[in-house]
């Protein structure tokens, strides 16, 4: 029965890889692909749980799956009520990431929920595990596309995209490792490369490492571009290819988005946005796991301020729903334009 399903899920996976359009292609959600055109309007940087105890420490015993759940829903319910219809989990390994926590929330609240592979290298590499020290990026690689074929761990679950993180100030070398273990598989899994960043600097430099590995900046999301002060850089990066992640909206930085949205769109590289709050979370060192920040000042407070200022609703839609679908369809990029789709 187990080979039959698997073999139904590689059909269906190659199908639906076939489709010639971004709206036909596939996402991959914690309930299984869906088309692109199924993602609606999407909110690609956020969090429901996470545990900053370390890789050393972090276990699923640290929460209780049941308090988590109930925190969280209501929070989901109603960016759900928004017009929400996708929501990508970016919290990594060993910080918490649950998948069958993510699977059972979506399933009770109808949200596309979108989770992730890979490991993650800022915050002075606390969240690395002692293998990636050890291992090359090739064996790291395996891991992550295992995940891919298998799913993770034990859960049969896959994952939607590849979420690095990396030093803020230049790459170091367990980063650089990262990055190329990213690279390679992209190449095996069409899954696109979110990088937590910040700062210019290591964004060029990841870049750099991408191209090298043969793999085009389409392939990567520049995430917390919003860090990097010189907009030129912004410019820079997107015309090159790459995905300008603006992903930490709150209700003190609106009109700096508004600044960073127009400054993308007046150079004609709207196309090339993600928005996001990098909200959440349940924290389980904390009681009740601790303040939980919503998801819904980009919908109850951005979107009106780019609607006055004189964006248009296919603007909006550019936005929150072609981007978003582009970027996360999964099909390998390769440098020269040429895409090959995964099997």
């Amino acid at each position: 029965m187990k080979s039959k399903i698997a073999f139904l899920t590689s059909l269906l996976l190659f199908l639906f890889s076939q489709c010639g359009t971004r709206k036909d292609g596939i996402i991959m959600t914690v309930n299984g692909p869906i088309q692109a055109g199924e993602m609606g309007i999407s909110l690609i940087h956020e969090h429901i749980l996470v545990d900053f105890i370390g890789s050393d420490s972090i276990n699923e015993n640290r929460w209780d799956k049941s308090k988590v759940y109930e925190k969280s829903m209501p929070y989901l319910l109603a960016i759900k009520s928004l017009g929400c219809r996708t929501f990508v989990e970016c919290t990594p390994e060993y910080i918490g990431k649950d998948p069958v926590l993510l699977k059972t929330l979506a399933e009770a609240t109808g949200l596309n929920i979108i989770t992730n592979t890979g490991y993650y290298g800022a915050a002075n590499d606390k969240f690395i595990p002692k293998h990636a020290y050890k291992e090359s990026s090739e064996q790291l690689s395996a891991r992550w596309i295992n995940d891919w074929n298998n799913g993770i761990g034990t859960t049969g679950i896959k994952p939607g995209f590849i979420k690095i993180g990396v030093d803020s100030k230049s790459l170091s070398e367990i980063d650089k490792k990262l990055v190329i273990a990213a690279a390679k598989t992209h190449l095996k899994t069409g899954l696109i490369i979110a990088s937590h960043t910040g700062p210019a600097i290591p964004a060029f430099e990841q870049l750099e490492i991408l191209q090298k590995e043969g793999v085009p900046p389409e392939a990567f999301i520049w995430v917390h571009a919003q860090g990097e002060k010189d907009l030129n850089n912004h410019l820079k990066a997107s015309q090159m290819g790459a995905w300008i992640g603006l992903d930490g909206l709150n209700e003190n930085n609106l009109y700096e988005y508004v600044r960073m949205i127009k400054n993308l769109r007046d150079n004609n590289l709207l196309n090339k946005i993600l928005l996001s709050h990098d909200a959440g979370w349940y924290d389980p060192a904390k009681e009740n796991g601790g303040d939980f920040r919503g998801y819904t000042t980009l919908f109850e407070k951005l979107i009106p301020m780019l609607k006055k200022d004189g964006f248009t609703e296919k603007e909006v839609h550019q936005i929150l729903v072609t981007n978003p679908a582009e970027a996360f369809t999964i099909r390998v990029r390769k440098k020269g334009g040429i895409r090959k789709r995964p099997l």
